[in-house]
């Protein structure tokens, strides 16, 4: 299938590595010119080399995107280098893990930077010009935990929540611009921070790691954690023509793990 995104441009945030650079690669082998945001300069490099040698076009903009006026610093290189922005997909590492006793105020305060203000700004900084081409698509990264909450992650859950209550508002206020906003939850993922999460699991119940990391996949209907390239796909459909009459939509990408009924 064409999803006719050649010649388009595709910001991802937090792009260095994970369910982010997964995007990035698929966007940049659907066609689009990809622009990539990460805190490591080096780390970034290497993921653009990565699309470069697939042979997609790919510019790196460090950036933390949990510091005020970041998301817009990136937007602004995005647009001087290619004079458009067409996809963007607010993204970001997760907060740390941890009950609610363990965290203190100052950690609520990054988690809401880091996802809910990142989110936000990006947005913001984005809609001008797609409002000036008239169409666009913004696809955030969040999480199946906004669905069935991950015990121990509570800053994770709380904010994620937060993030797609904005982007399901922002729908409905930008689709008369021919500009779609959704989510899409990622459930167990094959990334470095599941296998963090695994390894926080297993000390705590006191076991190995591999044990744990069975229990994790037991509680997945299809039995495996899934492949980051599997989520991408979603994200390059939603950031695609065909994809014109979906949006305010919550898409879960899980192996059947969420067990609600909508």
């Amino acid at each position: 299938m064409d999803l006719g995104l050649a010649g388009r441009v595709a910001l991802v945030a937090g792009a260095s590595q994970g369910l982010g650079l997964a995007c990035a690669r698929e966007l940049a082998a659907e066609g689009a010119s990809v622009v990539l945001c990460a805190r490591d300069p080096d780390r970034l490099e290497r993921a653009c080399e990565t699309i470069r040698a697939d042979g997609g076009t790919c510019l790196g903009v460090a950036a933390d995107v949990s510091q005020d006026g970041a998301p817009a610093a990136v937007v602004a290189r995005a647009l001087a280098e290619y004079g458009r922005l067409d996809v963007l997909v607010p993204n970001s590492g997760g907060p740390p893990a941890g009950r609610f006793e363990e965290l203190p105020p100052e950690a609520w305060d990054a988690a809401s930077n880091l996802l809910l203000r990142s989110a936000v700004g990006f947005a913001r900084a984005a809609l001008p010009a797609m409002r000036e081409q008239g169409a666009g698509r913004i696809i955030g990264i969040t999480s199946v935990a906004v669905k069935q909450p991950v015990d121990g992650l509570i800053l994770s859950n709380a904010l994620r929540a937060a993030v797609t209550g904005f982007l399901r508002t922002l729908a409905n206020e930008v689709a008369g611009a021919g500009i779609t906003v959704n989510a899409v939850l990622p459930g167990y993922m094959a990334t470095d921070r599941m296998r963090h999460l695994i390894e926080r699991d297993a000390a705590e119940a006191g076991i190995g790691i591999e044990e744990q990391a069975a229990r994790t996949t037991a509680a997945i209907p299809v039995g495996r954690l899934g492949d980051p390239r599997e989520f991408a796909a979603m994200v390059a459909f939603l950031a695609s023509d065909r994809a014109s009459y979906v949006t305010g939509q919550s898409i879960v990408v899980d192996g059947g793990l969420n067990r609600s009924l909508l």
